[in-house]
């Protein structure tokens, strides 16, 4: 396996004062965000689309630090009703990774309306009212794998082989069994971005997500998440309190060990290891207590003590 991270998570620095501490850092590569929800202060999608010289030019500044482009992140929400923007910058996103030979592709799934006549972005989590079903019905057989499908053909005309989707809230790809859904019906181009921050605070367990997953891990995200018993005692885990107000939250998004510590981490990176992932660990700091810089440095420490990097070479001797 090999650690990098989130551009995201130094977002308030310039693109080399970024790679700068990627580099000093001893991470091998970056994922890049480029548009949807991240305003992508390191990556102009549209410049990039048309001009081979910036290109060029953003992949040469990744290679004079000895970084990989980890992959090209379009989160965001595709199939929102009145928002095409998200849409198209996924498709952008896809045709820019084609030319800068990147096979991985992250995004989300997308959050369709409830129905044709709807505006809003409609996430059931229930399975009653009766209603509910026709939601879901429309969501998926009208909107997700009509689009993916087309996804699918664009990716694969641009030469990208992974379009790996986080199993995030308010998706409707969330948890192992609406992913393995959409990739039985779009198939194997369409895998998993296994994120065990968002299983956390939603109840599943990341390590047997990544047993179930298998195969159809495509990226990892590592990101930590504190579960506020106190609160959850009275509130539960569906939380909509403000980001911001970590005490006031049953979870909260936080650096990596201090929400599970060290041990937990290199089970999980074991538990990769096991259902046969070798690919990249990539840090998404989002601890809103912590300085970035600072968070950033102690996932990195953590990560490194943790992540196996050598391929095996044991095998039982002949006796």
């Amino acid at each position: 396996m090999k650690l990098g991270f989130v551009s995201d998570s130094l977002g308030s620095l310039s693109l080399n004062e970024m790679l700068d501490n990627a580099a000093r850092l001893g991470v091998s590569g970056v994922e890049v965000n480029t548009c949807g929800w991240s305003t992508a202060p390191h990556f102009r999608l549209l410049e990039m689309l048309n001009s081979a010289s910036a290109r060029k030019a953003f992949r040469k500044v990744f290679d004079d630090r000895g970084l990989e482009i980890i992959a090209l992140n379009a989160n965001g929400n595709p199939l929102h009703p009145t928002d095409a923007s998200q849409r198209e910058g996924l498709k952008n996103t896809i045709r820019v990774a084609g030319e800068l030979g990147i096979k991985t592709v992250c995004a989300m799934s997308g959050l369709p309306a409830g129905n044709a006549q709807d505006s809003m972005p409609n996430w059931v989590v229930s399975s009653w009212p009766p209603e509910t079903q026709e939601i879901l019905r429309f969501q998926w057989e009208e909107k997700l794998f009509p689009f993916w499908s087309d996804i699918a053909a664009l990716a694969v005309e641009n030469g990208v082989e992974r379009i790996a989707l986080e199993l995030h809230g308010n998706q409707c790809v969330y948890n192992v069994p609406s992913l393995k859904k959409l990739r039985d019906e779009i198939g194997s181009l369409i895998g998993a971005n296994l994120d065990p921050s968002h299983l956390f605070w939603m109840g599943a367990d990341p390590l047997l997500a990544a047993e179930a997953l298998g195969e159809a891990i495509y990226h990892v995200h590592a990101k930590d998440t504190l579960l506020n018993a106190p609160v959850q005692a009275t509130t539960g885990l569906l939380e909509n309190g403000s980001l911001m107000d970590i005490p006031a939250r049953s979870w909260s998004y936080i650096t990596l060990g201090f929400g599970h510590g060290e041990e937990w981490w290199r089970q999980f990176c074991y538990r990769l290891k096991m259902a046969g992932y070798d690919g990249w660990i990539s840090i998404e700091h989002e601890d809103v207590l912590l300085n970035a810089l600072e968070g950033l440095e102690k996932s990195v420490s953590l990560l490194q003590g943790v992540v196996p990097s050598a391929a095996s070479d044991y095998r039982p001797q002949e006796i």
